[in-house]
Parts: C-alpha cells; structure tokens; sequence
C-alpha cells in the first residue's frame, strides 16, 4: 500500500508519442484540455504529415526526439517532465482521454504506482483484426506464465506513472517492446501495479506496428527481461528440463535392465542429469528468495 496522493491535473504531464498522427493528435489534445489537463508534451519522431504543426496549434508542448522509436521516445520523455505523475497515451485516438480519472483513480488511493489501462475488457469493433487480437492474447498468457502476475494486457499504451516509477526504470528497448520492459521494470523495481478497464476505440490512420514481427520482437522481449524480474526462473527451467531429460533415459535404463542388458554409462549419465536438475532447482529457489528480499528492501527503503 502506496500513500494516497491528492492528484489535481496540474500535477499530471500528458506524455503522447507520436509519428505521423496528424488525423487524429489534434482530438486526443483537445478532449485532454476540455477535462482540464493542460500539461502536454508530443514527442514526435520526425513526422512526414502535419502532427508537429497540429499539436503545437492545439497548445502542445512539442519535442522532435532524438533517437527512433517509441521506446526511445518514452524514454526521453521521461528524463523531461517532473510532474507528481506521468500520464502516456498514443496519439492515434485508440485511446479515450476521458478515461483519465479511472486511470488516476488508484495512484489517488494509494492502491497502486503504476497503472495499466486494458483494453480488452472493452473495445469497439475493428479495434483489433483477429490477428492483433489473438497475438495479445498470446503475449499477455505468456507473460503470466513466466513471471506469475495476473496483468492482462502488458502491451497497453494508456499508462498512468507517478514519478517515482518513471524516474527509476531503466528503458533499454527502443521499439514496440517499451510497454513490456515498462512493466517488467516497474515489477523489478518492488513497485506496486494495478490494472483498470479502459474503452478502445478504431485508430485514426495506418497502423505501424507489424502484427507478425513486432510480436515475435515483444515476445522475445518478455523472455530476455525475466532476468531483470526473477534470473531464478531460468534456473527453474533448466533445473525441470535436466530433470525431464534424466526420468526419459532413467526410464530406459530400468526397462533394459529389467530385460537383462546393461546401460552402464547411460547410467551414470542419468543420475547427472537428475543431480543436475535438483541443483538448479536449489540454486533457483535461493536466488528466487534473494532477489524477493531486495525488492522487499528497495520498497522499504523509498517509504521511509
């Protein structure tokens, strides 16, 4: 449990990455202000359309950022604002602005530090192609099976931070990845996250994400980060597939014995391999515990 925090709109910077958003950075600005959040920075990634020029009309803060990609840009974005919370959201309109004091509701009452909007409670028809549905679905069950944390939508861009989390994660990813690494960051870290139900709407504009590459780059991202999270999960695996490996041969090794022919050496490489196997397990079960006291210590440490 966080400390509640009284968050007025003034205190909130609305982070929105964007590359040629034109069609619709100018009503995702413009519902903001109408609710009364007028701390607004666009980070742009050298747009080729009108966005820069629409969301500095709209009274936008704008930034051409200085690397590629959205998890550079939500990166710098970051190092830029100082605001009690950082709100990030895309600029396409898939998102509604107005689910902002759902998305603020929990930092309020100290439930939580970050906040994931989900889309997949409620979302309009042709929000998702069957494909883009089916792949978060996929990364989103994945994820809850290596790193055991019941979140459901991972890849969401609606997030709501407060500065403690945006100030200390650590964004390597410079891609499509940047919501997972934001997540498995902010779980690294000890900091408390909580999901909310969100509305998801038709984007305006072409797509850039490519369902088939950027999912396999997002899914390999998901398993090279458990090391920041738990490297002990790793082990755990390696320890039940030596494990697996050593019950298959062991197996075979009694069948023949019991019909008379030896496997000496098989043998041998048998109980290595269950050996092996139990050592990673309590190898695994140590780190495991350590790396859940360092958290415990990290969290302890920003509350005094």
């Amino acid at each position: 449990m966080t400390k509640k925090q009284d968050i007025t709109p003034e205190d909130v910077t609305i982070i929105i990455p964007t590359l040629n958003e034109e069609e619709g950075i100018g009503k995702v600005i413009d519902a903001f202000k109408k609710l009364g959040y007028g701390n607004i920075l666009v980070i742009d990634g050298n747009s080729k359309d009108r966005t820069r020029e629409v969301a500095g009309e709209k009274g936008a803060k704008v930034i051409v950022q200085s690397g590629k990609g959205k998890g550079q840009a939500v990166a710098e974005a970051f190092s830029m604002v100082d605001t009690d919370v950082a709100v990030l959201i895309d600029g396409d309109g898939t998102y509604d602005p107005n689910d902002i004091e759902e998305m603020l509701e929990p930092i309020r009452r100290g439930v939580a530090e970050h906040v994931i909007g989900n889309r997949l409670v409620n979302f309009e028809d042709g929000a998702f192609t069957r494909l883009n549905l089916f792949g978060n679905k996929v990364l989103n069950w994945l994820f809850r099976f290596l790193y055991g944390v019941e979140l459901y939508d991972i890849l969401s861009g609606y997030r709501a931070l407060t500065r403690d989390v945006y100030k200390n994660v650590n964004l390597l990813k410079h891609g499509f990845e940047v919501e997972a690494e934001l997540t498995v960051e902010t779980l690294a870290n000890g900091f408390s996250i909580i999901e909310v139900p969100i509305n998801y709407h038709r984007r305006h504009g072409d797509t850039k994400l490519s369902p088939l590459g950027d999912g396999l780059r997002i899914g390999r991202t998901i398993a090279e980060l458990l090391v920041r999270y738990n490297p002990a999960k790793y082990l755990y695996f390696l320890g039940v597939f030596f494990l697996l490996l050593g019950f298959i041969s062991g197996v075979y090794v009694v069948y023949e014995w019991l019909n008379h022919v030896s496997h000496d050496l098989l043998a041998i490489v048998t109980a290595i391999l269950v050996l092996g196997g139990v050592q990673f397990l309590v190898i695994g079960f140590v780190m495991s515990y350590m790396f859940k006291v360092m958290v415990e210590i990290k969290r302890s440490m920003r509350q005094k």
